[in-house]
């Protein structure tokens, strides 16, 4: 399962340069607003020393690691799900994201325009988060016209169901209060709510863009930002960009170590935030080794056995008779699937086997 995360924020906070530290691409960066006009995609491999050291032990043909796609849409402004700024039409473009990064800017700089003339990163929150909750209040009021008929003629169970779902949700929008505040009690509420892609029931994930001095212990910017998310269900993390767009630059690995170093932190904000999505998203990794491959497999946390043998293929899953498990540590520690296999390392689980993160697994299966 692949995953998609989408950048937002208002003008000039550092949307950009995030970026193009994130991936391959270069966007544009500019010191005005709407320098993005269409949307930047660009990939990025996950950060996993795991699958590094696979490889020095298996010594495969190739390697897969997984990978998260990263959409930067134009900056936002007040007015945005109405289309001002063309805002409207980004919206769309990270309608069908796993998650959101909103990226706020925590430093100051006389020479980089703050679209409302002054740095403070909780009313900039409040001016993306309402646009959102807008848009998404926008097409909840759509959807009901839709549905309502249906639901109130009482024959239609899944309309009702649907019907009284988008009211929860429309009461909840005009409080000022974003989708994903609202309780669902059900497998059917949570089906329905995946099914209408909603702005603000996707998991956020905050990031304070700060400066160089600031990379480390943060600022009273972060601060403010700590305190204003301290009731969400969201993670907040203290990044420079432009140092990470720096590091991206540079050759090779241990130069990006050397530089890491002296900067007084251990992994870089990129790996950082890779791997606070994917903790915010509940998803974990399972390895394949063998001297053809070495490929990481992105699952969410609780998945039983057949279902992470249908990520690779669907037939794997029809068919499953059980899953032959190395843990990553006993790989490790004993260098090769054989010799595992000769200490007893090497588990049989059936059906409802739980994939753990960073199993080795082999699956046997028979259509």
């Amino acid at each position: 399962m692949a995953l998609q995360c989408g950048i937002v924020g208002l003008p000039n906070v550092g949307k950009s340069t995030l970026f193009n530290c994130l991936s391959n691409a270069k966007a544009q960066v500019a010191n005005f607003p709407f320098c993005t006009i269409e949307p930047n995609v660009g990939t990025i491999t996950v950060p996993d020393e795991r699958i590094s050291k696979l490889t020095e032990l298996v010594k495969p043909q190739r390697i897969v690691p997984t990978t998260v796609e990263i959409v930067d849409i134009a900056g936002l402004v007040k007015g945005a799900s109405k289309g001002d700024g063309l805002g409207n039409k980004f919206l769309s473009n990270i309608r069908e994201t796993n998650a959101i990064i909103h990226v706020l800017r925590c430093f100051d700089d006389d020479n980089i325009t703050h679209v409302d003339g002054s740095v403070n990163p909780v009313r900039d929150k409040e001016i993306i988060d309402l646009e959102l909750q807008l848009k998404d209040l926008e097409t909840v009021e759509g959807r009901i016209d839709r549905v309502q008929k249906a639901a109130q003629s009482g024959g239609d169970k899944e309309a009702k169901r649907m019907y009284e779902l988008l009211t929860r949700f429309r009461d909840a929008l005009r409080q000022g209060k974003s989708v994903r505040t609202v309780p669902l009690d059900s497998k059917d509420d949570r089906r329905q709510a995946a099914e209408l892609f909603l702005l603000t029931d996707k998991p956020v994930l905050y990031l304070c863009n700060v400066d160089e001095k600031s990379a480390v212990q943060g600022n009273k910017y972060v601060d403010m930002v700590r305190e204003a998310t301290r009731e969400e269900n969201a993670a907040c993390l203290v990044v420079a960009a432009k140092i990470e767009e720096e590091i991206a630059e540079l050759d090779s690995f241990e130069e990006r170590q050397l530089f890491l170093e002296e900067m007084g932190l251990k992994e870089s904000g990129v790996a950082r935030l890779i791997k606070a999505a994917y903790r915010l998203l509940d998803l974990e990794t399972y390895f394949t080794a063998g001297p053809l491959e070495v490929h990481a497999w992105t699952y969410a946390k609780g998945t039983k056995a057949p279902q992470a043998a249908g990520i690779i293929h669907t037939d794997f899953e029809k068919g499953f008779i059980r899953a032959e498990v190395i843990k990553y540590d006993d790989y490790v520690k004993y260098g090769s699937e054989s010799a595992c296999r000769d200490a007893g390392k090497l588990a049989v689980e059936g059906k409802e086997y739980v994939v753990q993160d960073g199993d080795i697994m082999h699956f046997r299966f028979n259509v």
